[in-house]
């Protein structure tokens, strides 16, 4: 089981697309480059959990959106499909840059929300717990589920038999959890 999300060495010792994803992710720094912003990777690949198209998502806490929106640009606007905007998801304003590098799609994504508070590292971990918990033939549902076209929050709350919002019964789970 995996202990510390934050640091990405655990990516070296997983299955072979995370040793591609550690190796692609060291190749171009970019973890030493979004240093300051205390990015964390998240999403589907740090679990196991991921498709063949499944991108590498960077989360970062932002605290001036035109900073760091020019910063994504001097850093990253050489790799291919560059493109960097800002848009607003449930009252909060978030800064992301797409690109492709290596065999990778990475989405960096920005809010100024501290990032182990951020709605995406929290499912991760969430996701996590339920997998460990349930065991491979839960993963493998979810995968299958998955690419039918499913999200993975969607997945996730089919399976555990969660009504309402999947985003939102999820972290209601994490945070059940965690007060007990």
């Amino acid at each position: 089981m995996i202990e510390n999300f934050k640091n990405i060495e655990y990516l070296k010792f997983g299955n072979e697309r995370q040793k591609l994803a550690y190796s692609e992710i060291r190749r171009i720094r970019i973890l030493e480059k979004l240093k300051e912003y205390n990015p964390i990777l998240t999403g589907t690949i740090p679990i196991q959990i991921d498709l063949p198209e499944s991108d590498l998502d960077i989360i970062c806490h932002c605290k001036d959106h035109l900073d760091f929106s020019s910063f994504l640009q001097q850093e990253f606007s050489n790799h291919q499909s560059f493109k960097v905007y800002s848009t607003t998801q449930n009252e909060v304003v978030c800064t992301i840059a797409e690109f492709k590098s290596g065999k990778f799609q990475f989405e960096v994504f920005g809010q100024n929300i501290p990032t182990e508070q951020q709605n995406a590292y929290r499912h991760m971990i969430i996701e996590n717990q339920i997998l460990m918990e349930r065991g491979i033939r839960f993963k493998q549902e979810i995968i299958a589920l998955k690419s039918t076209g499913i999200k993975t929050e969607p997945a996730f709350a089919k399976l555990l038999g969660l009504n309402g919002n999947p985003y939102i019964e999820l972290l209601k789970l994490a945070d059940k959890n965690s007060t007990q």
